[in-house]
């Protein structure tokens, strides 16, 4: 990829719109939601950040961290969403940390294309990880602004760890720790790639998220994975993203095709979606033992050619999926990457 396409010097003036809340249910913390230009001219993106309300401290590289979604689900919809009360991004705000999370192009919040406004079919499949990527770059260079900061620390799932993995690689000195959870890599086994479906969108409805979510779990696994109200809370807080796509019959969530045909792509051709070699920051790489969507074997394999990342580790979370994060077992994997980013070992 060229470099020069991470090299975004937006002006003061990127900042489009800003808005501020303060919440009580997590013992005092402050939500910003801003619209900032995104890689391109005419995208605008949502960033959403929460902070702790009475925290004085100065801002730290350490302890200033961006999420980046994958390829379906935006990132506004999934990393703040408090089930049972508390949400991933409370949690590192209850310990001392400023979080962000980011919807690239095509998701969530941020702009959507005309072409998504037309039948799926009518064009070839959109977006693509290298466009994603100067998105990626955008949120970051707008929070180093913001805070003063020469690096941040970046959490990246699924299809979002290509896009943090190519970030961290092509500005190394703006990366001061990196998180790949459920790390999209090379498909091995006997056992095709799976199709990516036609068309420039594809259309998920509530029905067709569970059984992916539930694909790989153990039958007598499957109904204490989810709290009872969680999936409902998460799929209204994704559905309520899109009005366009939650006025069909059925309401249906739309999602960008492109990455996910990239991605078999690259499966197919057994080529990897990034250079492990090129990120030198410490790398902590995490899955779930019932991760079906990137099966724990990409892991196990992705961590040990991470060899100018010091250092670079790997946690498994038991008894979880692609979406841990949002299950009964999430505090483990929360556990887990708090401890990483405040320097410890896993």
């Amino acid at each position: 990829m060229d470099r020069r396409a991470f090299l975004l010097t937006l002006p003061a003036s990127a900042t489009l719109a800003a808005c501020a809340s303060t919440s009580g249910r997590d013992g005092g913390s402050l939500s910003e939601d801003f619209v900032i230009a995104g890689g391109d001219a005419d995208v605008r993106l949502f960033l959403h950040n929460k902070r702790a309300r009475l925290s004085d401290a100065r801002a730290r590289p350490e302890r200033t961290v961006l999420f980046v979604h994958g390829l379906t689900y935006p990132g506004s919809a999934a990393f703040d969403l408090p089930l049972g009360g508390r949400s991933w991004m409370d949690d590192l705000a209850q310990n001392g940390f400023d979080t962000w999370c980011v919807d690239v192009r095509g998701f969530g919040r941020s702009t959507r294309p005309a072409l998504m406004e037309q039948p799926p079919h009518a064009n070839a499949p959109w977006l693509d990880a290298a466009t994603a990527t100067t998105d990626v770059a955008a949120a970051v260079h707008f929070i180093q602004r913001q805070r003063g900061l020469p690096r941040i620390v970046i959490i990246g799932w699924s299809w979002g760890t290509v896009l943090s993995a190519r970030f961290a690689a092509a500005e190394p000195s703006s990366v001061e720790r990196l998180v790949l959870y459920a790390p999209v890599w090379r498909w091995r086994g006997d056992a095709q790639p799976p199709k990516a479906p036609p068309g420039a969108y594809r259309q998920v409805t509530r029905d067709m998220a569970r059984r992916v979510w539930l694909n790989g779990v153990p039958s007598d696994q499957q109904a204490a994975l989810i709290p009872a109200g969680w999936f409902d809370q998460w799929a209204d807080a994704n559905w309520a993203t899109d009005p366009l796509g939650a006025s069909a019959h059925p309401p249906t969530l739309r999602a960008p095709n492109g990455p996910l045909a990239e991605v078999i792509a690259h499966w197919v051709d057994e080529r990897p979606m990034f250079e492990p070699g090129g990120i030198v920051a410490p790398t902590l790489v995490t899955v779930a033992e019932w991760d079906s969507t990137t099966p724990p074997y990409m892991a196990r394999e992705l961590q040990p050619l991470l060899v100018n990342a010091k250092p670079s580790r790997l946690a498994v979370i038991p008894a979880g999926t692609h979406q841990v994060f949002l299950e009964r077992n999430r505090d483990a994997l929360f556990d887990v990457v708090r401890r990483w980013l405040m320097g410890g070992d896993v």
